[in-house]
C-alpha cells in the first residue's frame, strides 16, 4: 500500500508541476525535440546503430540457431525460413506494414 500511496503522490506532484510549466514550456521541449531529430549528425548516428543492431542481430540469430538446430518446433522453423526470404526477396515492410529502416 506504501508503493501505490508513493506512485499516486509522484503522479499528482508531476501533474502539477507540468500544468504549471504549461503550454509555451511544452511547445519549446517539442521544437527542441524536432530539431535535434533532423539534425543530420543525429539522423547518421541513429541510422549507423540500427545498421548496426541489424547485424548483431543477424549474428546472435546464426549462433542461437546452430546451438538450437533441430530443437525448433516446426511451425517456428517455418516463420523464420519464410521471413527470411521474404528480406532476401527485398520486402521492405513487416507484418505491421512499417519499414524495416
Amino acid at each position: 500500500m506504501r508503493y501505490r500511496l508513493t506512485f499516486v503522490v509522484g503522479l499528482a506532484l508531476g501533474y502539477v508541476l507540468g500544468t504549471r510549466a504549461g503550454r509555451e514550456r511544452y511547445e519549446q521541449l517539442k521544437k527542441t525535440a524536432r530539431q535535434v531529430a533532423q539534425n543530420p549528425a543525429v539522423r547518421n548516428t541513429a541510422e549507423t546503430a540500427a545498421l548496426q543492431g541489424r547485424q548483431f542481430a543477424g549474428k546472435a540469430f546464426h549462433t542461437v540457431s546452430e546451438k538450437v538446430g533441430d530443437r525448433m518446433p516446426d511451425s517456428v522453423a517455418h516463420r523464420v525460413r519464410s521471413l527470411r526470404e521474404r528480406n532476401i526477396n527485398g520486402s521492405a515492410e513487416d507484418d505491421w506494414g512499417t519499414s524495416n529502416t
